[in-house]
């Protein structure tokens, strides 16, 4: 089963930093593992103080079902999504702006990022999973 490194991630997060670069956004992005764990953050100069949170709670949403958090939003209304979110201790924030990693067709993660508009957000680290040579679906 593919994992994604820490190398790895670091690279996702270039990539999603030199798309902010371009697009004039100030962004947190946060990479947790297919468990939702959180790999690698980085919060650029300027960025609100509460995006990292954000960041990686829309990372965990989007990890843990190997869809993009914008779906899962489009589910909120599920009787499942709020115990799941009690379940994860309140780290799964099902909004727009994090991506599943898929790599040789396996998930192994998810890039969330905070801190532009939910289109932004999105925009940015799917460049950054893109850029690393990663997949945002199987």
């Amino acid at each position: 089963m593919a994992t994604l490194t820490l190398a790895e991630a670091q690279q996702v997060i270039a990539g999603a930093q030199a798309k902010m670069d371009e697009i004039g956004v100030k962004l947190t992005v946060s990479i947790v593992d297919g468990r939702g764990d959180l790999i690698a953050l980085a919060r650029v100069d300027g960025a609100s103080w509460r995006t990292p949170y954000i960041s990686q709670g829309k990372a965990v949403a989007s990890a843990t079902w190997g869809l993009s958090s914008a779906d899962m939003a489009a589910r909120w209304n599920e009787p499942i999504m709020p115990g799941f979110m009690a379940l994860q201790g309140g780290r799964f924030i099902p909004s727009q702006g994090a991506l599943p990693i898929y790599k040789e067709g396996d998930l192994v993660g998810a890039a969330g990022g905070s801190g532009g508009t939910p289109q932004e957000d999105e925009d940015c680290v799917r460049a950054g999973i893109e850029g690393a040579g990663f997949a945002t679906s199987a």
